[in-house]
C-alpha cells in the first residue's frame, strides 16, 4: 500500500532537475535547497548523463532527498530506478509505453508521464501512471521544442475527463500558480523557476505558498 506522500494530490510541488539552469551550483546543492524550501517530489531528468553516471547521481539525491521523507522518480530510466532503488520512473512521450513501464515497476513505485494533450493523458492514465505532466501552460525555453504552448484551455480540457492527478509545466511561476490551479491542476512542475533561482530555497517556498 502507497504511503501518504505517494499520493501525488499532497505534492503540491514537483521539482524537475536540469544541471544546465543551476548557474553553476552542483545539482546536489541545489536539491538540498529544495529539500529546505519544502519541496519533497524530484524528477531526475538529465538526458545526456549514460546509465552509469545517472545511477551514480541518482544514489547522490537520494541520500539527500529520502531522510526528508521525500520522492525521487528517474525521467525515461526505469531501468536505472529499479537498480537505485528510487521511488519510481517518469516517461516522456518518447519513453516506454506506460504500460509496459507499470509492468516493470510492479504496483508500488510511481509511474508519472508527460502529456501534451488529451489522446496522450488518457493514454497515460489507462496505462497506470499515477500522475500526468501536462503541457507547456506557457511559454518557457526549455519547452519551446515541444511546440508552442498549449495554455490553460488544454488543462481545462483535460481536467474532467481524466481521474489521475494533473501536474502543470511550462513557465509556472508564484505568481500565475493559482490560475493554474483555478483551472483544475492538482499542483506544477518546474525546472528552471527553482533551478536557475538566486534563492532556491525561497524560490520553492513561494511556489508552495
Amino acid at each position: 500500500m502507497k504511503s501518504t506522500i505517494q499520493d501525488p494530490r499532497t505534492w503540491g510541488l514537483y521539482v524537475i532537475t536540469d544541471r544546465t539552469e543551476t548557474q553553476g551550483r552542483s545539482l546536489e546543492e541545489v536539491v538540498g535547497a529544495c529539500v529546505q524550501g519544502g519541496a519533497r517530489v524530484f524528477q531526475l531528468r538529465e538526458k545526456d548523463l549514460e546509465a552509469r553516471e545517472l545511477a551514480a547521481l541518482a544514489e547522490r539525491l537520494l541520500r539527500l532527498i529520502t531522510p526528508a521523507g521525500g520522492l525521487l522518480l528517474i525521467n525515461d530510466r526505469v531501468d536505472v530506478a529499479l537498480a537505485v532503488g528510487a521511488n519510481g520512473a517518469h516517461l516522456s512521450q518518447r519513453g516506454l509505453p506506460p504500460a509496459v513501464a507499470r509492468g516493470l515497476l510492479g504496483p508500488t513505485r510511481l509511474l508519472g508521464v508527460s502529456c501534451h494533450s488529451l489522446a496522450e493523458a488518457k493514454e497515460a492514465q489507462q496505462g497506470g501512471a499515477d500522475f500526468i505532466v501536462l503541457g507547456p501552460i506557457f511559454y518557457t525555453p526549455s519547452k519551446a521544442l515541444y511546440g508552442p504552448p498549449v495554455g490553460l484551455a488544454l488543462l481545462r480540457e483535460v481536467r474532467p475527463r481524466i481521474r489521475v492527478p494533473i501536474f502543470a509545466i511550462g513557465g509556472i511561476t508564484a505568481a500565475n500558480r493559482p490560475e493554474v490551479l483555478a483551472a483544475g491542476a492538482d499542483g506544477s512542475a518546474v525546472i528552471s523557476a527553482v533551478m536557475a533561482a538566486p534563492d532556491v530555497s525561497a524560490a520553492v517556498r513561494a511556489l508552495l505558498a
